[in-house]
Formats: structure tokens, C-alpha cells, sequence
């Protein structure tokens, strides 16, 4: 299946001059959306993945399928404020400031095999910093799998000592 049928381009959005690939026709199709969470499965069932760790939001959309398709558990990574119970954070840089994430400081058992899953890599800042709370609780991350790939942002260099597995690139 040709999933890039299913991503429409629409440019100047957000702002002028960016290219947003928007992945609701995808979402709306059962058969190109049962495709990907079926692909990004395989790849998470062949790192041996115990759990599956998506950073909000749309690593919701991606992650918690695929999770149940693979009979694991599904573990969010949140902004402040999100998560009821006790928190780890983890505070990385964005080209204009910082940014924040959050998880359940017992979501992840020492050793337990976690692939993390999001629509989109762009830079990896936001998947570095879901890597890192999953190693500070323990965790051994096995691979990151995503949608999309903007090669031209190098997110893949930032995560060059992971497996890094992506459905389409642009």
C-alpha cells in the first residue's frame, strides 16, 4: 500500500512556507489506517517490545493501536500537569525555548523492552526527551517507529544509537 496517497500536503500551515503533512485522510481510511498500525506492529513485535510509550498527542493515536494489537500495555508521555500521580520530567530545548515532558514515575519496569511510537519525525527532540524519561525509570529502549520521516530534518541523527523504523519519508 502507497500510504502517501493517504498524507495530504498542505502548505502554509502553520505559517507561511512549511509544508504540513496532514494525516487525518489516513485516519479516516480503516483499510491504509489497519495497514500502518499493522506495519508498525511487526516492527515492534520484532524488537520484542513489553511496552509501548507514545508522547502526547498524536503518539496516543499511533501507539495505544498498536499496543493492543500486540496484547502489551500502552504508556503515555505527557505535558505538565496532565498526569495525576506521581511524575518524572524531563525539560529539553525547542528552537525558541524549552519544552517539558512527563511520565508516570511507575509506568516502567527496570529492563522492560519499550518501543516508542509517534506520527512524526522531525528533529527528535521530542522523542529523545521520551527516551530519556524511559531510561531514567529503567526502561531499555528497543526502537522508535513513526508515520512519517522528514529526512531533511536529520531526526534519525539525534537517534542514531536506536532503531529507528518509519513508514513514510519525506
Amino acid at each position: 500500500m502507497i500510504l502517501e496517497k493517504y498524507i495530504a500536503t498542505v502548505p502554509d500551515f502553520p505559517i507561511e512556507g512549511i509544508l504540513f503533512r496532514d494525516i487525518t485522510p489516513l485516519m479516516q481510511n480503516g483499510e491504509a489506517l489497519r495497514y500502518a498500525m499493522d506495519k508498525l506492529s511487526e516492527f515492534a513485535k520484532d524488537k520484542g517490545a513489553e511496552l509501548i510509550v507514545g508522547p502526547e498527542a498524536r503518539g496516543f493515536l499511533f501507539g495505544t493501536p498498536v499496543a493492543t494489537l500486540m496484547g502489551v500495555g500502552f504508556v503515555p508521555v505527557r505535558k505538565p500537569g496532565k498526569l495525576p500521580r506521581e511524575v518524572i520530567e524531563y525539560e529539553y530545548d525547542l528552537e525558541y525555548g524549552s519544552n517539558k515532558l512527563c511520565i508516570h514515575k511507575d509506568a516502567i519496569k527496570k529492563g522492560q523492552k519499550v518501543v516508542i511510537i509517534d506520527d512524526l519525525l522531525a528533529t527528535g527532540g521530542t522523542v529523545e526527551a521520551a527516551i530519556k524519561l524511559v531510561e531514567t525509570l529503567g526502561g531499555v529502549v528497543v526502537g522508535c517507529a513513526f508515520l512519517i520521516e522528514l529526512v531533511d530534518l536529520k531526526g534519525r541523527e539525534r537517534l542514531k544509537d536506536y532503531d529507528v523504523f518509519s513508514l513514510v519519508k519525506y
